[in-house]
């Protein structure tokens, strides 16, 4: 009586095992991405509320908005500021530009964010206002891996 497995059963394992990690891996990285870019557009639609606020109490000269960004791993904020490190939850990051009832809010991909959304031209996400107070997302991000919230 033979125990134990044939070298043919253990290669056809190996090959089974090797097929569906070919196939895995790189839907595993889309997945990554796509879920990083709608992590990008809460993270900077977080932003409206600040922006909206400032707006509303008139504190739309430069340095006079406290966004409440308290920093991402995988987004660097560009506008309405441009923070020159990363921020702690003690430090506020105010605005850089003075804020204006048809301004924008965005962001680059960077740091740990997926290589396909930082490779040679990073990717971004940008929410634009317009003057009646309506916000709209765009994102120059590949179409697989928008949201459908972000055009």
């Amino acid at each position: 009586m033979q125990k134990g497995f044939t070298l043919i059963e253990l290669m056809i394992v190996v090959a089974i095992i090797g097929i569906l990690a070919a196939i895995a891996i790189p839907q595993y990285q889309n997945y990554i991405a796509k879920s990083q870019v709608s992590r990008a557009v809460g993270e900077l639609g977080a932003i409206k509320t600040a922006y909206e606020d400032c707006l509303n109490n008139g504190k739309t000269a430069i340095g006079a908005c406290d966004l409440g960004w308290t920093g991402s791993s995988i987004l660097d904020l560009k506008v309405p500021a441009a923070p020159t490190s990363a921020p702690t939850i003690t430090t506020a990051v105010t605005n850089d530009a003075a804020l204006s009832s048809t301004g924008t809010i965005s962001g680059t991909f960077a740091h740990s964010a997926a290589a396909t959304l930082k490779d040679t031209t990073a990717k971004t996400v940008t929410w634009t206002r317009t003057a009646l107070g309506s916000w709209t997302c765009a994102s120059t991000a590949d179409a697989k891996y928008k949201p459908s919230s972000c055009s």
